[in-house]
């Protein structure tokens, strides 16, 4: 499985920790930046990770930054993302299962690196129940055409 990771400034060093577990775990990761602790903007870097997912480089992306709302808002603006901020179990294994969420956002500045290794396998290992919600995700796709 290919994963899309960025960040910004504010989720690097989580980032770091989530990536180098990922490739323990034999995932591919691409790696769209931030490359340091220096002060960016994250909406190019999200933008990047999204596109990655779209373009099916990467099977899905997990996306880093202070809260992971930025960056949520961010990849949300590429038609066919679904992206979703997530600070528990409970929130990641129902977008997974329910949403078919493509994109996870972290916060470097909410979790620590425990939990959101916990987060990212839960994301990484729950499928996609379908039925009724098969029929929603594809309202959401028709809907999103209109926007």
């Amino acid at each position: 499985m290919k994963i899309a990771i960025a960040s910004d400034h504010a989720g690097f060093d989580l980032k770091v920790e989530i990536k180098e577990k990922l490739i323990k775990e034999g995932y591919e990761v691409l790696d769209f930046g931030a490359d340091s602790e220096k002060r960016v903007d994250y909406p190019e870097f999200g933008l990047a990770g999204a596109k990655a997912v779209i373009a099916k480089k990467a099977d899905c992306a997990i996306l880093f930054c202070g809260t992971g709302l930025g960056m949520a808002i961010m990849a949300n603006k590429v038609k066919g993302i679904r992206a979703v901020p997530c600070n528990d179990l409970f929130s990641v294994k129902l977008t997974r299962s329910h949403n078919n969420a493509n994109v996870l956002c972290l916060g470097g500045r909410i979790l620590g690196p425990d939990l959101a290794w916990e987060i990212v396998l839960t994301f990484l290992n729950t499928p996609f129940a379908g039925g009724r919600h098969l029929r929603r995700i594809n309202e959401i796709k028709r809907l999103e055409k209109t926007c």
